[in-house]
């Protein structure tokens, strides 16, 4: 079965040569792409998409550039571009043509205030259409909004980033963490649109294994179809809640999911949906 981590988080030491833009609050000291690989290739992750963390490098993609270039096999990588710059469209065409890069990134949380009609957003997502760069959506606790965006533009596609839902950067889990699970039931009826089942295991108000998260997740499978269900870790910002092997292991070891459930869950369907697989060698 191949597995693919539909999202992780990579980043150097903060020196003067490669400053953070903030601390990551929460997230791992420091975790390069060695040790990244390391982490993955110890419990069996082929492959993960590489999400250019903009807490630390802000719209600066090149730290994810450098680990694609040292292990190309490993990594397809994603980034933000700043939609409020005139140019979005010619910075969406470039990074289209960036050896590894599979997709972009939007972030519309509700502390930002966008609204769904913001004119840069809308040029960013018509340009991610035009060259069909999928958009990693992250509008967690802003669902509404982001699914009238999502409805403003039916011609590109969004990945839907972790399951839709605020996930904690510490435990325990809210009690109501599962509170907007019936707007993201409702939007799967949305064609263009698929969902990164990342960051589940914070979600769960157990210890490892976490089963408490399947019932919730198997209204989400039903909704949505395990070809469109994309899982993945949310490594190293879940560090403070879950280790990798533990968020990669009850996936694994769960009688929830059918062998061919789980080998789209966990890699088939992150293929499918950014046309890119791990080539290891």
């Amino acid at each position: 079965m191949l597995v693919i981590d539909s999202q992780v988080h990579a980043f150097a030491a903060n020196t003067p040569a490669r400053p953070w833009v903030n601390s990551p609050e929460g997230w791992a000291p420091a975790t390069p792409g060695d040790k990244m690989v390391e982490a993955m290739d110890a419990v069996g992750v082929d492959g993960a998409i590489f999400v250019s963390p903009f807490n630390l490098y802000g719209y600066d993609a090149s730290y994810a550039q450098e680990v694609q270039r040292a292990y190309p096999g490993h990594f397809g990588i994603v980034t933000r571009v700043d939609y409020e710059k005139p140019n979005v469209a010619e910075l969406v065409a470039e990074w289209k043509r960036v050896p590894g890069a599979v997709g972009l990134r939007l972030g519309m949380v509700a502390e930002q205030n966008l609204t769904p009609d913001n004119p840069g957003i809308d040029r960013m997502l018509r340009a991610a259409a035009s060259v069909d760069l999928p958009m990693n959506f992250l509008c967690w606790g802003n669902i509404d909004v982001g699914t009238a965006v999502i409805d403003r533009h039916p011609q590109t596609r969004f990945v839907l980033d972790h399951l839709g839902m605020m996930q904690p950067r510490k435990k325990p889990a809210p009690a109501d963490v599962w509170k907007d699970l019936p707007k993201v039931l409702a939007l799967a009826r949305r064609p263009n649109v698929v969902i990164k089942v990342s960051g589940a295991c914070t979600m769960s108000h157990e210890a490892y294994p976490f089963n408490d998260i399947w019932d919730p997740l198997a209204r989400i499978f039903d909704a949505w179809g395990f070809e469109r269900c994309l899982w993945g870790t949310d490594w190293t910002r879940a560090f403070a809640v879950v280790n990798y092997k533990d968020a990669v292991e009850p996936f694994r070891i769960t009688n929830r999911l059918s062998d061919s459930e789980r080998a789209m869950l966990m890699g088939g369907a992150c293929a499918k949906t950014y046309g890119w697989s791990p080539k290891k060698g």
